[in-house]
């Protein structure tokens, strides 16, 4: 079957109907009589994607499930997100979910009549349904729609044939886009790897080839003139903000604000972005410590080892400004290292793993500050070679930065595309027909 577009501006056949006229909401739920070790898969806003595509989700029993684990999800069924943060979770379950459960945040629509499910799931991504839910939420924190009121939205719904064309359009344009993202993604992900491996080979092994190598006692090989410091022997750790409070930071136009350095700010960059800062009431008298160029700032404390010992250099002087309280700053002799080589070494692979493994902790991982001084490192033995592998690295990696930026611009102009063809074919904006 061969399809076609053809554009309109009013679709008189199209029938509103609600939510509630097409399909039975939350008809099957778990029950506290459910067997203690009955098994499912559990499915919460985290495990749908923007494009409302389910990723594999957590096999849990029924003594372990949360209490918001409640919807029975059978093959066929859309899920609807109820909490307005969360409005990217829609998705049509076109196999057979066999024991899939979601969350009380969701909103099951089964049993459909007048009304083609894949096509519903279509209309309930559009921006014209969304607004509807966004509109008709309440609450601060997690504004949501309860089901009452869910199921008294509007569907503008085509004849039956029409929905199954559309539905049949709109997957092969959705999945034609995604496919292209995917792949995009994937780029990305070989850039980042690209990235990765030049700073780990540059930093153990420098840029000559030809020197002699050795095995160091951290495992692996290193031009044998390179020389073994602890970080105590190259410069000093320093501490972040202390005796601060949530009410100090963020202030809109207070007097005594100066800069602060966010945890996300080193967690996401190799070199600290001057727009990334937030700001701090510091008043006179006060002692803290000031950052300053060259600084390196080691994050000391995460919910996971993922962040753990992660490090970020600053590379201009910078007004004013402060380093938060999760962090160590420490500042290099430059007599002895430079600082941004230094960065980088701690950004490698092997330098991360040995420091992660020191990162210890149950709901969060901590580095004491004494396992940081004592860390061993093995660096060039003159600033002249340390520099130019730091120019090297700069160079190599700010353009491997701008292919990754193209590509991520590519994929929101793709995300757009399929934002704007589903929205514009669920209204009846663009009319879809057989050829």
């Amino acid at each position: 079957m061969n399809i076609d577009i053809k554009f309109e501006s009013h679709r008189p056949s199209w029938q509103k109907l609600r939510i509630k006229d097409v399909a039975l909401m939350n008809a099957k739920s778990l029950s506290n009589e459910t067997d203690f070790n009955y098994q499912f898969k559990y499915v919460d806003i985290g495990n749908v994607n923007q494009n409302g595509i389910i990723n594999e989700p957590e096999v849990l029993k029924f003594s372990e499930a949360p209490s918001r684990a409640r919807r029975i999800v059978s093959e066929g069924d859309v899920i609807i997100s109820t909490v307005r943060t969360y409005l990217k979770a829609v998705a049509y379950f076109n196999f057979y979910p066999k024991d899939y459960i979601v969350s009380t945040g969701f909103a099951v629509l089964s049993h459909f009549k007048k009304v083609n499910p894949s096509f519903l799931s279509y209309y309930c991504q559009s921006d014209f349904f969304i607004d509807l839910v966004i509109s008709n939420s309440k609450g601060v924190s997690y504004p949501a729609i309860n089901s009452t009121e869910l199921s008294c939205l509007g569907v503008h719904c085509p004849p039956f044939l029409e929905q199954t064309i559309i539905a049949k359009y709109l997957n092969a344009k959705t999945q034609a886009i995604d496919k292209k993202v995917s792949l995009l993604e994937k780029k990305i992900g070989y850039y980042q790897e690209l990235s990765k491996s030049l700073i780990n080979e540059t930093v153990t092994k420098g840029l000559d080839n030809k020197v002699d190598f050795e095995q160091n006692e951290l495992g692996f090989n290193a031009p044998k003139k390179w020389l073994r410091y602890r970080l105590k022997d190259l410069g000093f750790l320093y501490s972040g903000l202390s005796g601060k409070s949530g009410d100090d930071f963020n202030q809109d136009d207070n007097p005594g604000n100066k800069g602060f350095i966010p945890f996300t700010n080193i967690a996401n960059n190799t070199y600290l972005k001057r727009d990334h800062l937030g700001t701090v009431v510091v008043y006179e008298g006060e002692k803290q410590n000031k950052v300053r160029k060259g600084d390196i700032f080691f994050l000391m404390s995460s919910e996971g080892y993922e962040d753990i010992g992660k490090t970020a250099a600053l590379t201009e002087e910078i007004e004013e400004t402060y380093l938060n309280s999760f962090c160590k700053g420490y500042r290099v002799d430059p007599r002895k290292c430079n600082p941004f080589f230094l960065n980088y070494l701690m950004l490698s692979d092997y330098y991360r793993q040995l420091l992660i493994i020191e990162g210890k902790g149950f709901t969060r991982i901590n580095l004491k500050m004494e396992k940081v001084n004592d860390f061993l490192v093995y660096i060039p033995d003159t600033l002249f070679v340390q520099e130019e592998i730091v120019k090297f690295l700069d160079a190599k990696l700010d353009t491997i930065s701008k292919i990754i930026a193209n590509i991520k611009t590519q994929i929101t102009a793709l995300k757009e595309l399929r934002k704007t063809v589903i929205n514009d074919v669920v209204t009846g904006k663009i009319k879809v027909i057989n050829d």
